[in-house]
């Protein structure tokens, strides 16, 4: 089906806007929508990022077609299912069993639910990926740390920042990994070469620092969370259960993250794979899509569609392929200089812009240059997965888990403020982007090869 050939509003008030108009009308819309995402105390992100969408296609910098052809549907279809499924798993009583088991494991102790979790949700982030994870972990920190009375929201944060660090190691963990790895032609075990070395120092490094932020502020201050810890072990309210609905919750779980690690060479995208295995679990669980459908977080998709627009804006005029058109050029041969270049820069774009359209734009370029060079320069492959991925942590709306952990966080009573994920994470992203990037760099200068 061809697109209609609608005037636009500038063009039926008689107005002729050149390129260089359109393109500076792209960036003022991108640049007001951040700032109303920002003053997220007087307008809510959503409505923020559904202005900016309509503004572009009022303004006709795209047609309502092409804004739905911006919009990932991989990354909604994915965000769909996967709340689906963990809103199934919460039904059945799955996130208070894992709670209660996991306040065992952490004894009461602050640190001890900091490192814990942090950890798992990296590990777990790397071999599934780091939104479904934080679908799965959010909750279950969210129930740990207010029966120990302790404050969700750096524990929230660090889950958030161990899932983006966790998921840089491999090809399916990240969204932008998905992409290098499609474009590039790289494997899942070229990811686990050149690539998770570094993400495993940023992930333990960030923990740490992590640590050491929250020690500082005062909210590893335990109090009585021995005492609350020995009253919830011995409280003799069982907890509600569903089993038959858990079983069937988890073996569609356990299918799903089978699918994503092996679905994607076989070209079974995530975003498929989600959707598809939520829809079997409805079929054969004995409850209402009605019901479920109304604790799908429908704020986080239409904020995450509203900026794929604007974003998709900025992409039709080519801004990001002139940003990347021009480290090309600087790069000339210096694959060294092209690492600082693509590394750092990534970073420092994907805290402010979504990481995936940049990533293909990216992508893009890079697949030029590689005519060119060759596999000299893979190692600007790893870089862009380093920085892409490790920068998504600098900002609240650098990386779609951020999204989702503050949209849980909110739901629970928790919100996470712009400013508050900020005081946290851009420390931690700064540490651990200069790490990763800094230390791949130097073993590439080393040795000539970037591991």
């Amino acid at each position: 089906m061809t697109e209609a050939n609608h005037p636009t509003l500038p063009e039926t008030l008689g107005l002729s806007l050149g390129e260089g108009t359109l393109t500076g009308i792209a960036i003022a819309l991108f640049v007001l929508t951040y700032v109303l995402i920002l003053l997220e105390k007087y307008v809510h992100r959503t409505v923020a990022a559904l202005l900016g969408a309509c503004a572009v296609m009022v303004l006709g910098l795209l047609t309502p077609e092409q804004a739905w052809g911006s919009i990932d549907f991989n990354t909604i279809f994915l965000l769909f299912g996967m709340m689906n499924i963990v809103n199934v798993l919460s039904r059945s009583g799955f996130f208070d069993l894992v709670a209660r088991r996991a306040m065992v494991l952490t004894r009461g102790e602050p640190v001890r639910v900091l490192w814990i979790f942090s950890l798992l949700t990296a590990v777990f982030s790397a071999f599934l990926d780091n939104v479904t994870t934080v679908l799965f972990m959010a909750p279950v920190v969210v129930t740990v740390v207010t029966r120990l009375g302790l404050r969700p929201l750096p524990y929230l944060i660090a889950v958030v920042l161990a899932s983006n660090t966790g998921g840089t190691a491999t090809l399916v963990g990240d969204p932008p990994n998905i992409i290098i790895g499609s474009v590039a032609g790289k494997g899942f075990g070229e990811f686990l070469t050149n690539v998770a070395p570094y993400a495993a120092l940023a992930t333990l490094v960030g923990i740490a620092l992590m640590h050491l932020l929250m020690r500082v502020r005062g909210d590893l201050a335990g109090g009585d969370s021995g005492e609350r810890l020995r009253q919830v072990l011995t409280d003799p309210t069982p907890i509600q259960t569903n089993p038959k609905l858990m079983r069937q919750a988890l073996w569609v779980f356990a299918v799903t993250l089978l699918l994503f690690i092996v679905g994607h060479p076989i070209g079974l995208e995530a975003g498929l794979v989600a959707l598809t295995t939520s829809t079997f679990l409805f079929l054969i669980a004995d409850l209402s899509p009605v019901e479920l459908f109304e604790r799908v977080e429908w704020a986080t998709l239409l904020f995450f569609m509203g900026l794929f627009i604007v974003v998709g804006a900025l992409e039709h005029v080519g801004i990001f392929e002139r940003v990347a058109t021009t480290l090309t050029t600087t790069i000339g041969g210096d694959i060294g200089l092209g690492i600082l270049l693509v590394g750092f820069s990534s970073a420092i774009i994907s805290g402010f812009v979504d990481n995936i359209p940049f990533t293909i734009s990216m992508a893009s370029v890079l697949r030029e240059l590689q005519e060119t060079l060759g596999a000299r320069m893979d190692p600007l492959w790893w870089a862009l997965s380093l920085g892409a991925c490790l920068g998504g942590n600098l900002t609240l709306i650098g990386a779609s888990a951020n999204i989702v952990v503050a949209d849980i966080a909110a739901r629970e009573g928790h919100p996470i403020s712009f400013g508050a994920f900020i005081r946290y994470a851009t420390p931690v992203a700064l540490v651990t982007v200069a790490l990763a990037v800094g230390l791949y760099y130097l073993v590439f200068r080393l040795t000539g090869a970037g591991t």
